[in-house]
């Protein structure tokens, strides 16, 4: 909204114009989003745990998990406050790009805060359903991707964009609203996984969405998305509001999340953010990219996924637990030295993805 008032105040002096510039915005929602999470931390920790909102250590899991049960949960709002408040403020709300990740912030969190209370209110690690919470995502995201093809004019396009062949751009035609659908939930759940270990998710989130910024950034120029032969997408600039403010909020929540952690984002937090992340590589058609620079979340799901299939296929496991996080620690590693290696490798991955920027 600071934008229009901006606008209004340039009118009486051009110096206001600096207000707007898309640098500026894109510090100070950076800013905005990282004090505003600290702000607001203490507080609702405090009230959760007045509440008795605490997190319930899966029973199967490491025998070292037992020191973080009653551990404040839902954390996730705290995030979801520092990332909407800046975005609202310091974007343009009516852009659709906002809209859209906006809606998948709200719709995704709201399906997380109900698994986080069940989970709280039975004491149990169960929580939603998978089945219910995976027809809610899929509803969710079937309907981004209708408003995407219905409204979007310049939102909308089946090109795909593979890193390392620029010059081959396949049409993917209808199939492309199947594939944004399966990039929302996956990376949505994939998220969910990898949250597991306190500060785990959380700084590979802000890595990735710092990558994105960028990515937003020229793809939003005309001059370097030619000179970089990717898709010019006309309002995609304020994405990199949407993106700076995600990377202000997670380092502020990693205030408190860090080992060990004062509580934790559950999947209030977790669901939301893996869903903004695929729509954002969605709407800057860079869902290759989101690839690699979330290899760390494809390795975890991918665990999982090994896991089940050997265990039904085979009758035994490869994996002391997955996912693969928890093998780690069964094998007696350290869980701050975990949390850092996979910090590490995440941020390589993201500078590898960046790097496919510019590969011909």
């Amino acid at each position: 909204m600071f934008i229009y008032l901006t606008e209004y105040l340039t009118t009486f002096y051009s110096g206001f114009n600096v207000l707007s510039s898309l640098t500026f915005r894109a510090i100070i929602s950076f800013l905005t989003s990282f004090f505003l999470a600290l702000l607001i931390g203490p507080f609702i920790i405090s009230r959760l745990k007045t509440q008795a909102i605490r997190q319930v250590i899966r029973s199967d899991g490491p025998k070292s998990h037992c020191i973080k049960n009653g551990t404040p949960t839902m954390g996730g709002i705290i995030i979801l406050i520092s990332i909407i408040a800046p975005i609202l403020i310091w974007s343009n709300p009516f852009n659709l790009y906002v809209f859209l990740v906006i809606y998948i912030l709200i719709s995704y969190g709201f399906v997380g805060f109900i698994d986080d209370y069940l989970k709280v209110k039975d004491t149990n690690n169960q929580g939603l359903l998978p089945r219910w919470k995976y027809i809610f995502q899929s509803v969710i995201a079937l309907t981004l991707c209708s408003i995407m093809c219905l409204v979007g004019k310049d939102t909308f396009a089946t090109d795909l964009v593979l890193p390392f062949f620029k010059n081959i751009v396949p049409q993917s035609g209808v199939l492309y609203l199947l594939l944004a659908y399966f990039v929302i939930v996956g990376t949505s759940n994939a998220v969910n996984l990898t949250d597991g270990l306190d500060g785990l998710v959380i700084m590979p989130i802000v890595f990735i969405s710092a990558g994105f910024a960028l990515v937003a950034w020229v793809t939003s120029n005309v001059q370097y998305s030619e000179y970089l032969n990717i898709p010019y997408i006309k309002h995609a600039k304020e994405l990199v509001i949407v993106c700076t403010t995600i990377t202000g909020s997670g380092l502020g929540f990693l205030w408190f999340n860090t080992y060990p952690a004062q509580i934790f984002m559950g999947d209030v937090g977790s669901l939301a953010l893996g869903g903004a992340l695929g729509t954002i590589s969605i709407l800057l058609r860079q869902e290759f990219l989101l690839l690699i620079m979330g290899g760390v979340f494809v390795l975890e799901t991918l665990s999982v996924i090994l896991q089940v299939l050997f265990f039904k296929l085979r009758g035994h496991r490869i994996f002391k637990m997955a996912p693969i996080h928890h093998h780690y620690e069964l094998k007696g590693y350290p869980e701050p030295r975990i949390i850092i290696r996979f910090w590490i490798i995440t941020l390589i991955l993201v500078f590898i993805g960046l790097a496919t920027l510019k590969a011909r």
